[in-house]
């Protein structure tokens, strides 16, 4: 999912003018577009699924470092002990 500078890059005032246009383009290049304003940055349209689908991965990378910190700090239970916790004994 590479940005195409290109094809990606959109002022704000194309927004104003065109909004289904960039939300067409973003539905069918399946990459977010770079909003613009004077020649720089200002915001990232994206497909909603695409969000939904990086929160989950960051969401997931989080609790993976969180899991591995606490293993680090000893902070750690035994596979029994955590399926009878989650009553999966």
């Amino acid at each position: 999912m590479n940005t195409r500078f290109s094809e990606d890059v959109v002022p704000l005032t194309d927004l104003k003018v065109n909004p289904g246009r960039v939300v067409k383009h973003v539905s069918e290049a399946r990459r977010p577009v770079l909003l613009t304003n004077r020649g720089r940055g200002v915001a990232v349209v994206q497909a909603l699924n695409e969000y939904e689908s990086a929160e989950d991965e960051r969401a997931f990378m989080r609790a993976v470092v969180a899991g591995l910190a606490d293993l680090e700090a000893g902070r750690e239970v035994s596979l029994a002990d955590a399926k009878a916790r989650l009553g999966l004994t």
